[in-house]
C-alpha cells in the first residue's frame, strides 16, 4: 500500500525509445510526502515521453524486440492486480476512499488476443471489501485477498471463489491475537499461504492500536498452522518467490510512517531469504536499495530477475541485487504479469492501468 503517490499526463500511445540513467536525488530528511515525490521524479530525468532506463545491456533483454506501453484504462487502480488466465481478466483494488475508508475489488474483461489489449467491461466484484490490498491465486484458481480490516471488522486473510463469489476466511488471528493490516500474499506451490501484515491501518488511522509486531507469516491451510517466519521489519510490504521458490524477496516501505511523511533514514529496500525445509527463513540479507521513493509490489521473470514498484516505475534487479533497468510508470504502487504469453506487465498507479508488452515472461503462480 502506498500513502502518496506523483501522477503525470500519459498518452495512450506507446512511448518511444528510452534514455541513459540518471545520477543525482534530492537529500532530504523529512518533508511533505506530495513534494518530497515531486522532487524525486524531477530529479530522475525522465521525461514523458520516456518509456525506460537503461543501466545494463542485460536489460535489453527484459525489452526485448516488441517493447511497447500503452495505457489501458483511466480509472481508479491502486492495489492487488491479478491476472487470471481463464477469464483474461484483471483484478485488482482502488485507493482507499477520504473520510470513512472503503476500498473496492474491481474486474476488468480484456479484449484481443494480442497486444495491445483492449479494456471491455469494468466491474466492481466487492465493496466495501474490508479494507482489501493485496491479491493472489491459489491453485485452485480461487482469489486470495489481504483485508486490512477496519475498526469494526477484524483483518484477516480470504479467499474468494471466483464462480460463486463466495468468500470464506483463510487466517484471521496468531495465537489469539488479531492481525495488523495484511498487505500481500503469495501461495507457495505446496498450498502454504505467505503474507506480510505491517501497521498500516494504524498509521492511516482506520484501526486502533495494533495488538502483534509487523511480521511476516506463513499459513499452512491443511493443518490451520500460522507461525511468524520473519521479523525485524519495518513495514513488511510486498512479498514474492524466486521461480524455484528456494528464495523469498520482501519489500520494506518503513520510509513512510504516517499520512504526509517521508523518512529517508528508514527502510526503503528488499529483503532476502533462503527458503529452508519449504517452511523455514535463513540468511536473511540485504537485496537492494530502492530509490526514488520506496519498494511496495514486488514481482519475478522466469528467468529469477526482480521487479519492484519505486515512484517513478517498476525497477529491475537481477538475482543477484544488481539493478539493469527501469520501466517508466509514474505512481506505481502494485504490478503484475498477465496476458496469454504472461509477458506484459500490468501496473496500477492510482488514476490509470498501463500495460507494458516486455520481452521475457513472469514467473506463473498457477
Amino acid at each position: 500500500m502506498r500513502l502518496a503517490t506523483v501522477g503525470r499526463a500519459a498518452a495512450a500511445r506507446a512511448a518511444p525509445a528510452g534514455r541513459a540513467a540518471p545520477s543525482r536525488q534530492p537529500a532530504v530528511r523529512l518533508c511533505r510526502a506530495d513534494e518530497r515525490l515531486k522532487a524525486m521524479a524531477q530529479s530522475s530525468g525522465q521525461g514523458d515521453g520516456d518509456a525506460f532506463t537503461i543501466h545494463h545491456d542485460e536489460f535489453r533483454a527484459v525489452l526485448g524486440p516488441r517493447f511497447q506501453r500503452h495505457v489501458l484504462i483511466e480509472t481508479n487502480a491502486h492495489e492487488g492486480p491479478v491476472y487470471v488466465a481463464a477469464e483474461h481478466a484483471l483484478y485488482f483494488t482502488t485507493v482507499p476512499e477520504p473520510g470513512p475508508k472503503n476500498v473496492a475489488i474491481m474486474r476488468l474483461q480484456l479484449d484481443g488476443d494480442t497486444f495491445p489489449f483492449r479494456a471491455e467491461a469494468l466491474e466492481v466484484v466487492q465493496s466495501p471489501s474490508n479494507m482489501a490490498n493485496g491479491m493472489t491465486l491459489d491453485r485452485d484458481g480461487a482469489l486470495v485477498i489481504c483485508e486490512q480490516g477496519t475498526r469494526e471488522t477484524p483483518a484477516r486473510i480470504s479467499r474468494m471463489d471466483l464462480g460463486t463469489r463466495t468468500v470464506e476466511t483463510v487466517v484471521d488471528r496468531w495465537r489469539g491475537l488479531r492481525f495488523n493490516s495484511p498487505n500481500d500474499v503469495v501461495v507457495k506451490s505446496d498450498r502454504t499461504v505467505w503474507f506480510t501484515d505491517p501497521n498500516y491501518g494504524e498509521v492511516q488511522r482506520f484501526k486502533g492500536a495494533p495488538e502483534i509486531g509487523a511480521y511476516v507469516y506463513r499459513h499452512d491451510p491443511a493443518t490451520g498452522e500460522t507461525t511468524v517466519v520473519a521479523d525485524g521489519f519495518d513495514k513488511p510490504n510486498g512479498i514474492a518467490f524466486s521461480p524455484d521458490e528456494s528464495v523469498i524477496y520482501i519489500t520494506d516501505s518503513g520510509v513512510i510512517q504516517a499520512p504526509g511523511t517521508y523518512y529517508v533514514d528508514r527502510p526503503h529496500h528488499v529483503r532476502a531469504y533462503d527458503v529452508h525445509d519449504g517452511r523455514h527463513l535463513r540468511n536473511a540479507r540485504l537485496f537492494a536499495v530502492v530509490s526514488p521513493g520506496w519498494p511496495d509490489g514486488i514481482k519475478l521473470d522466469v528467468q529469477g530477475r526482480v521487479y519492484t514498484s519505486s515512484t517513478t516505475g517498476v525497477q529491475v534487479f537481477t538475482p543477484d541485487g544488481d539493478l539493469i533497468g527501469e520501466i517508466a510508470s509514474p505512481g506505481v504502487a502494485n504490478f503484475t504479469f498477465g496476458g496469454p504469453e504472461h509477458d506484459v506487465l500490468f501496473t496500477c498507479c492510482d488514476k490509470r492501468i498501463w500495460q507494458i508488452k516486455l520481452g521475457v515472461a513472469g514467473v506463473r503462480r498457477w
